[in-house]
């Protein structure tokens, strides 16, 4: 746990100064939410407000309207959803403070959680988004548990503010019940959802007035007024803006950088992602309190300073973003020290050196070459074959950070290839979306390398997985469901007695874990009645926490 850890012995000078300098900039955020609270949308707004873009896109494509440069597969454009984390690094500048922002725009969708909990392993803060008519939903629930266990502090902006939804005061009560986060509101609604008005900037006291633009494509204009105008402005509605602002006071509900930072309390914005509403405050709020980089923790309970000698972490392989080549980009997170392009590296978890030639900065699916990078920073590594999610990256001075747990599967399927002239592109396309945590890879004895057993937490990843597998790897599958919904780690030893059990088959996922699949968690559990002796080793499951 990272509030208990050590630190490792800092490292001094000018340049370990100037890292530490570069570390403080940095801003490093994941948005996280339930599918269709507008996350995609939000992170598109942000981008568009700190003017790294000039036009938002759309998430089910208007008519004229761009595609969002977080959401560019096909089947995300298609299906209006985010099926894979993406990266978007930007500058921005508020109140005379000069920041890089590295966005983290993750999948919503349960069934791609696991690529979620990657994202949270590299990041210092989330922004937990919330439907202003439907309140926490079951994913974001998980979520935020994953947020908890990781000390990840969390603002909280409540979305679709332009819509028909809830009362303010009835969600915030229904975040403190829920989730035992006490939300701290920064800005507050003028007008009832469905009229949007603005927000009354609680630290100021001010109103801030939006104005909509055609379709929300183009940055909203927003005018500051003194509480006197803003009444002659917004009437009865700042009116009650006000009364409710001074019941939150009275309650206490006023942000506490203590708490905040201790995952006890919530900073909380209102916006209206699709119309641009409130982004540039939600901008200027983590800017001003989201925490810099402060260091990794080891697998030894050591924390590893900004300023140390380079690390990194890999959290993510992605394959496929660039069409006509067919290179693969490792995501690292930059933990400590200064990247500098075309350095010899150490790769961990084999010992041996890994050059940096192809070193790339990533905006979405664009990518620059990128010649140096700081803590906190996100870089892309081209043509990186030996990497995997949670490997560590070092120089100098050795560390291993902690590996990526696997989820646990609860969907099974035999894959074969439709052409079996395209046998090795078969192997090599499925060893590819293994490397990249798609979907987990199994076999056995019994059904061949020609018929590995894909698993999964949740069937949208086999869509992915096959519609891959046809598009960019030219190697069409087909897919036979299993009767199996839990997976167990077993001991070697106990495979040839676990494989003659009804309903149970023995298979070996790439890494060398072995795993015993059950037909249902009842059968798991009379099976682990029937023989107390066997000890059966659990995954992480995607709702832990």
């Amino acid at each position: 746990m990272t509030d208990i850890a050590a630190d490792a012995p800092a490292v001094d000078g000018p340049a370990a100064e100037r890292v530490a300098a570069q570390a403080r900039r940095r801003r490093t955020f994941a948005v996280i939410s339930h599918p269709d609270a507008g996350k995609s949308t939000l992170t598109e707004a942000l981008v568009l407000h700190a003017n790294a873009i000039t036009e938002a896109g759309a998430i089910h494509g208007k008519s004229g309207r761009r595609s969002t440069v977080s959401d560019w597969m096909d089947m995300e454009k298609a299906r209006g959803i985010s099926i894979t984390s993406t990266a978007l690094q930007f500058p921005y500048a508020t109140a005379g403070q000069d920041c890089v922002i590295n966005l983290l725009d993750t999948p919503g969708h349960a069934d791609f959680s696991e690529d979620t909990y990657r994202v949270l392993t590299a990041v210092d803060c989330a922004v937990m988004l919330i439907d202003a008519a439907k309140g926490l939903e079951p994913q974001t629930l998980k979520l935020f548990q994953v947020c908890r266990h990781r000390r990840i502090p969390i603002i909280t902006v409540i979305n679709k503010w332009d819509r028909p939804g809830r009362d303010p005061l009835e969600l915030i009560d229904e975040i403190n019940e829920r989730i035992g986060l006490r939300p701290t509101p920064l800005t507050w609604p003028v007008g009832i959802a469905g009229d949007f008005k603005g927000v009354l900037d609680r630290r100021t006291g001010n109103f801030i007035r939006f104005t909509r633009t055609a379709g929300g494509a183009t940055a909203a204009p927003e005018e500051h007024l003194t509480p006197e105008k803003a009444h002659e402005s917004a009437g009865i509605d700042w009116d009650r803006a006000v009364e409710e602002s001074e019941l939150l006071e009275a309650d206490g509900a006023d942000y506490d950088r203590d708490t905040f930072l201790g995952c006890e309390s919530s900073p909380l914005l209102f916006t209206s992602a699709a119309l641009n509403f409130g982004v540039n405050q939600l901008l200027d709020v983590l800017v001003q309190i989201a925490p810099p980089p402060s260091g990794q923790v080891s697998v030894e309970g050591t924390r590893r300073p900004p300023a140390a000698p380079f690390s990194a972490f890999v959290f993510k392989v992605q394959a496929g973003m660039d069409s006509s080549h067919r290179d693969r980009i490792a995501y690292a997170r930059v933990c400590s020290g200064t990247f500098e392009r075309g350095e010899v590296l150490t790769h961990a978890t084999t010992g041996k050196p890994f050059v940096t030639k192809y070193a790339q900065s990533v905006f979405g699916r664009e990518r620059t070459t990128l010649d140096t990078a700081w803590p906190g920073d996100v870089i892309g590594l081209a043509n990186a074959n030996a990497l995997r999610p949670g490997d560590t990256l070092y120089r100098d001075i050795p560390v291993v950070y902690p590996p990526i747990p696997s989820f646990s599967p609860e969907y099974f399927s035999v894959a074969r290839g439709k052409d079996p002239s395209k046998h090795k592109q078969f192997r090599r396309g499925i060893e590819q979306l293994e490397q990249e945590g798609v979907v987990q890879v199994l076999r056995s004895d019994r059904r061949g390398d020609q018929a590995p057993v894909l698993a999964a937490v949740g069937p949208m990843q086999f869509e992915v997985a096959t519609h891959r597998m046809a598009s960019e790897l030219s190697a069409p599958i087909e897919l036979e469901s299993l009767p199996y919904t839990v997976a167990r780690v077993i001991d070697p030893k106990d495979a040839e007695f676990m494989q003659r059990q009804h309903s149970t088959e023995v298979m070996t996922r790439t890494d060398g874990v072995m795993l015993a699949l059950f037909s249902t968690k009842w059968r798991l559990e009379g099976f682990q009645r029937d023989n107390p002796d066997i000890e059966l080793g659990s995954l992480v499951a995607a709702a832990d926490d």
